[in-house]
């Protein structure tokens, strides 16, 4: 998982990383983890503890805190897995995050509450069209992490279904 020296390095300052076009890399870098700082409203992609891309991303629309049941429009926090994906979902490709687990389940069930699922890194929605530029850099979502759809293919291309994610406030 995560580092500690590596969260240190991105505590203290926004950590500044690639940002070039895929094609202006030699080769595509290895992803080891995914790591999503919601204060900051950025995502990380990884490479052992070099960060090696970074985006800005959109959240659910009720972004501080803990996701603790469906419906309140909150992006979890904690350690997940990134474990499978949709082509062809409601929005520009998404790749789900293992949320809930057994952690979340067991709060929202002391609560009497459902803890939602589909949590999901996606692009803008397939409708979005001509109005595209009004989601980005917006929270906007259910609870998901959205970026711009040149991103979610970036996304989609490095990272591999079974990778890590982390998402701290």
């Amino acid at each position: 998982m995560l580092t500690r020296a590596c969260l240190v390095l991105l505590a203290g300052s926004p950590a500044i990383a690639s940002e070039l076009p895929m094609g202006a890399m030699a080769e595509d870098p290895q992803v080891s983890e995914v790591l999503v700082r919601k204060e900051e409203r950025r995502l990380y992609l990884l490479s052992g503890e070099q960060v090696v891309r970074s985006y800005r991303i959109g959240l659910g629309d009720n972004p501080s805190g803990h996701k603790l049941f469906e419906g309140d429009q909150r992006t979890p926090e904690g350690e997940y897995v990134l474990d499978w994906r949709n082509p062809n979902s409601d929005f520009y490709k998404s790749i789900h995050i293992s949320y809930p687990n057994k952690q979340d389940r067991e709060l929202a069930s002391a609560w009497g509450l459902d803890p939602g699922g589909s949590i999901m890194i996606h692009g803008l929605p397939n409708e979005a069209g001509d109005m595209a530029f009004a989601f980005l850099g917006l929270d906007w979502t259910d609870g998901c992490i959205a970026v711009s759809n040149e991103e979610m293919d970036e996304i989609w291309q490095l990272v591999a279904d079974g990778t890590p994610i982390t998402i701290v406030p």
